[in-house]
């Protein structure tokens, strides 16, 4: 250990945390859980994003150009947004780019917002500060919004003919979908929700380890961590009501006819 730096983690102890790896994978072939691949698969996808990321983000820190800082975020997004996709397959209705777009704005405002104006770097998008808040906007939100979306069209499915009928009635498209909706963003909400609740009793976030680990003071980690579990609320919210807003559009046709088909067809 180097002063109150954090202590270095050599290739060899690297090495070593392949056990907890294959402590799970064990786990996995004993009871035919069928998840030994995806582990493997995710324990090396690990170890090269984040080794591209680490050197890709020196960098860009050494460069110190905000078109790049952005393009880098951009590119961070819409990793995130091709995640969502994979994760939400949906037929019917092409929601990749219009989700891309709704990120892009809704992650950059807010993102923007926490660097410029509350912590207040100068400028506001030093990579430092900016491209790790954006990370952590951006992969919490994208777990909310695949959970979002994922309520949304699974429910206008199920609830197919009670739709219908609200239609045949006169209501327009928002009127026969509102309930929906509103379950939609609750259910991509609630993971946020509980973390604010669990936060500082039952764990230790991230953000404020890591600035534990390289010698910060805790206070001053516990107002970051702060500022960061209330960004990802925000985040979650705004980002989920656009995305699930213009997803919701989407579903219907010009004359509001559903355009989701039943499962099966």
């Amino acid at each position: 250990m180097t002063g109150t730096g954090p202590i270095a983690i050599g290739p060899e102890q690297l090495a070593l945390t392949l056990v907890f790896v294959l402590v799970a994978g064990g786990i996995s072939l004993a009871y035919n859980l069928g998840l030994h691949k995806s582990l493997a698969v995710g324990a090396v996808r690990t170890f090269v994003q984040l080794f591209l990321m680490g050197y890709a983000l020196k960098y860009v820190f050494a460069l110190e150009m905000g078109l790049l800082v952005v393009a880098v975020f951009a590119a961070m997004v819409a990793a995130a947004a091709h995640i969502v996709h994979g994760r939400v397959p949906e037929r019917d209705v092409a929601f990749g780019l219009p989700v891309f777009g709704a990120m892009v704005a809704t992650y950059m405002l807010v993102a923007t917002t926490v660097t410029g104006v509350i912590i207040g770097a100068d400028p506001w998008w030093e990579p430092r500060y900016f491209l790790p808040i954006g990370g952590m906007v951006a992969g919490n939100s994208m777990n909310a919004l695949s959970i979002s979306l994922e309520r949304l069209f699974s429910s206008l499915r199920a609830r197919r003919e009670e739709i219908e009928m609200k239609l045949s009635l006169g209501a327009d498209y928002r009127e026969a979908s509102n309930d929906i909706m509103r379950e939609a963003i609750r259910a991509g909400m609630i993971p946020s929700i509980n973390s604010l609740m669990g936060v500082g009793l039952v764990s230790i976030p991230g953000m404020m380890t890591g600035q534990i680990i390289a010698g910060a003071d805790p206070a001053m980690a516990c107002r970051y961590q702060i500022v960061v579990m209330l960004m990802i609320a925000a985040a979650t919210a705004l980002s989920s009501f656009i995305v699930v807003t213009i997803v919701r559009r989407m579903c219907f046709g010009a004359d509001y006819h559903l355009l989701l088909r039943k499962d099966g067809d």
